[in-house]
């Protein structure tokens, strides 16, 4: 997700982990200092969102008039969501591929769904998580923690199978632009096969899944500065007119105001591309 709305970034701390330690999973903390309310709205992006709400006052998230609160897992089908939050916190975010997601939450309808509150899924084992995050006052520590934890989420033997991997992977090397068609050729399934397993195991179809991955480079194009014209082209767009309308119906925001998105300020602090 990249997050639109007021917000600060000269009054929050960024911490990553020095490497991944996970292969697909990504991690970053966040401290805010400002005790102004935060109130932003999320938008998509293609990797599976789990947020680990470490503050006093505690995150409230609103989907499609869904409320929810505290730690949160943010799916690839949840369309823009509103976040707010007392100010003064910590959140530790982290991103995985659907691929990696699918290993560790088992479960494609939340994969591919909207949001929902993690303990849902974990049950009491969140809230123990989280109180030993708290009390945990290194970043490193915490990422440490936070990773063995989805580790021990893993069975033995669970995995997608390569071929949907494979996929996935080539969804992203192309930036969203090969045909569904050349990718099932590619891994020797006919293409209805693809799109049934594929929606099976990750809780979204190929053509989806190639949407988000379009959609985020276009957006990070926008915030570089570059036209939407230019952007759109780039991106893999009919024209402009085509980009504006997918923008719309995915964030109900236009390109220009996604490409004043503040998160996509620090993306490449939080999220390096190394």
């Amino acid at each position: 997700m990249i997050a639109t709305g007021r917000w600060d970034w000269s009054r929050v701390d960024v911490t990553v982990p020095v490497r991944p330690s996970t292969p697909g999973v990504r991690m970053a903390g966040f401290r805010y200092h400002d005790a102004a309310p935060v109130d932003i709205t999320m938008i998509p992006h293609p990797l599976v969102t789990l947020l680990l709400d470490l503050s006093e006052h505690g995150v409230a998230y609103d989907v499609l008039g869904r409320p929810a609160k505290g730690n949160a897992i943010v799916g690839l089908h949840a369309g823009p969501v509103r976040i707010s939050s007392a100010g003064v916190g910590e959140v530790l975010q982290i991103r995985m591929s659907p691929v990696i997601a699918a290993a560790i939450l088992r479960d494609s309808d939340i994969i591919g769904g909207a949001v929902i509150p993690l303990p849902e899924l974990w049950g009491r084992r969140v809230a123990t998580l989280t109180e030993r995050l708290r009390s945990t006052p290194s970043w490193d520590d915490r990422f440490a923690l936070a990773a063995t934890f989805l580790r021990s989420r893993v069975p033995r033997r669970f995995g997608v199978a390569p071929e949907i991997a494979y996929a996935w992977d080539q969804t992203v090397r192309t930036r969203g632009r090969l045909r569904i068609e050349a990718l099932a050729a590619e891994t020797g399934w006919t293409r209805q096969r693809l799109w049934s397993r594929f929606r099976a195991h990750l809780g979204v179809s190929p053509k989806h899944a190639s949407e988000l991955v379009r959609f985020d480079h276009a957006a990070h194009l926008l915030a570089a500065g570059r036209l939407p014209a230019d952007a759109a082209v780039e991106a893999g767009y009919a024209d402009q007119s085509h980009l504006h309308r997918r923008t719309k119906a995915m964030t109900e925001m236009t390109p220009a105001a996604v490409a004043r998105a503040p998160w996509l300020a620090i993306d490449e602090v939080a999220w390096p591309a190394t």
